[in-house]
């Protein structure tokens, strides 16, 4: 039985940090912790930008659930073993689909990873941190439903910041910006 309540802590972890994620992104860096979130909504010079920190206080935070879980205190250990999974998840999707920050590029042409690479373009289309959309990791809603919130924020399109997120990720779907 305890296999699958510590698989069940887990799973409901790795699901529950997007609901998480989501929050923290829209209220946390695109609020209070615009200060180290702005460096990800602008060029980055080199391997590591300011909201890179983000990343390393969530890793931080596992393994110390995770030594606590192993110290007695269960489920913690799971716990932190789901937030790593998403921060693993997180990695692959955000920092190398979308972002690039791997040594190889590929744009996906179909599917959700291709929702996904568009939702968080969408995000960048707008300068500063108020009107974003978008705000979870791993969940894409369309680009159709995101064009539609975008106009409802800003009273019309935003082609040519779209096609400015677009350009700061070397390319992007060009649909984008074209309504299709």
């Amino acid at each position: 039985m305890t296999i699958a309540i510590n698989t069940a802590v887990f799973l409901a972890t790795l699901a529950g940090m997007e609901v998480f994620a989501w929050f923290a992104h829209k209220y946390v860096m695109h609020g209070w912790g615009w200060g180290w979130h702005r460096s990800h909504h602008e060029p980055r010079e080199g391997w590591f930008e300011k909201n890179d920190l983000y990343a390393v206080v969530f890793a931080a935070l596992a393994i110390v659930l995770i030594a606590l879980g192993n110290a007695g205190w269960h489920p913690l250990e799971w716990i932190g073993a789901g937030m790593t999974a998403y921060g693993f998840l997180y990695f692959l999707a955000h920092d190398g689909l979308v972002h690039r920050r791997w040594p190889f590029r590929y744009v996906p042409r179909n599917g959700y990873l291709k929702r996904l690479y568009q939702a968080h373009l969408m995000h960048h289309a707008v300068r500063g941190k108020e009107g974003c959309v978008s705000f979870g990791f791993l969940r894409a809603p369309s680009v159709e439903a995101l064009k539609k919130q975008l106009r409802e924020l800003h009273d019309g399109p935003l082609q040519s910041a779209a096609s400015s997120a677009a350009a700061k990720e070397g390319g992007g779907d060009p649909s984008i910006d074209r309504g299709t």
